[in-house]
């Protein structure tokens, strides 16, 4: 009997404050959780999976595992030029969030794919590994280091293009990727990007010298997720109710 692929919601948010899309992570977690609790015997899990696109206003955030030192300003500076400062409850270190990144979100019950937080976080690199190979670029991994980079080998030219950050409740994922599309990297001159000090910043539409087509990116971050994890992709709307 053909294995009966899992399906994704692909919700598209758009543009939402960053504290609205944590909010509306934890209320499809909490719930896929209580459907775990209610079904603990039943298999496949009767969990919905979802990937969310957006994009955030200008904001800082930073892991529970993270370093205040990381932030090269004060909070009351960020205030004044009206970029937020949140901190999370993903892993991972300071990142910057703001227009023009795409971030996604994937709320997954890793039960019904396989156990493996590490596994997981490979997978979600090479979705953007294969994502930037359509547009003739190049993603790498960086040994010891989570996300995406460009010429991680050569300390002289290493960037990262996207970076990542989970959290993991009875394997049900949240949080997930920020994608540099067509960012303004001077943001990232405010931080010490994911805690690494001798690491730069990249973004897409800086390697192709034009800007990019953010609905473009996320057909093929789509198209990208669904194989990677052998899934299939059943629905497309927006809201974040």
């Amino acid at each position: 009997m053909e294995k009966v692929k899992q399906q994704i919601v692909v919700n598209d948010l758009g543009i939402i404050d960053y504290q609205a899309a944590w909010d509306y992570q934890e209320k499809l977690l909490k719930e896929n959780v209580q459907l775990k609790s209610q079904a603990a015997d039943q298999w496949p899990k009767p969990t919905t999976n979802y990937l969310l696109f957006c994009e955030h206003p200008p904001v800082y955030t930073i892991g529970k595992s993270g370093h205040m030192e990381n932030l090269l300003v004060s909070e009351e500076e960020l205030a004044a030029r009206g970029i937020g400062f949140v901190p999370t409850n993903r892993g991972g270190d300071i990142t910057f969030h703001g227009p023009g990144q795409v971030v996604g979100y994937a709320i997954i019950d890793l039960e019904n794919f396989f156990t493996d937080i590490g596994k997981y976080l490979r997978c979600l690199e090479e979705v953007i590994i294969r994502t930037l190979a359509e547009y003739g670029v190049t993603g790498d991994r960086s040994q010891g280091e989570t996300g995406v980079w460009l010429d991680p080998h050569d300390k002289t030219k290493a960037r990262k293009i996207c970076a990542m950050g989970v959290r993991c409740s009875r394997w049900v994922t949240m949080h997930g990727f920020a994608l540099n599309v067509n960012t303004l990297l001077d943001y990232f001159n405010n931080i010490i990007a994911c805690g690494i000090a001798d690491k730069q910043v990249a973004s897409l539409d800086k390697e192709l010298g034009h800007a990019v087509n953010m609905e473009d990116v996320k057909a093929k971050l789509s198209k990208h997720f669904a194989a990677v994890f052998d899934a299939e992709i059943v629905t497309s709307y927006s809201s974040a109710e």
